[in-house]
């Protein structure tokens, strides 16, 4: 259930990525967005879940800083 959860989570601001990368041109958001909406659907465990979903959030902060 927990995993549920968090995915439904992890979509929510992947859709706010894609909206923010589409709508400022930045494809550092707008793939982040779209890697946030799809992998929980490959990902079953809760830890792998929540850093993968975690790691993808702030790459565009990181790419960003680079």
């Amino acid at each position: 259930m927990e995993v549920f959860i968090w995915s439904i989570g992890f979509g929510i601001i992947g859709i706010g990525y894609f909206s923010i990368g589409k709508r400022r041109d930045q494809p550092s958001f707008l793939y982040s967005g779209i890697a946030l909406m799809v992998f929980p659907y490959f990902i079953e465990g809760l830890m792998a879940n929540i850093l993968i979903g975690v790691a993808l959030a702030l790459t565009p902060f990181i790419l960003k800083r680079f």
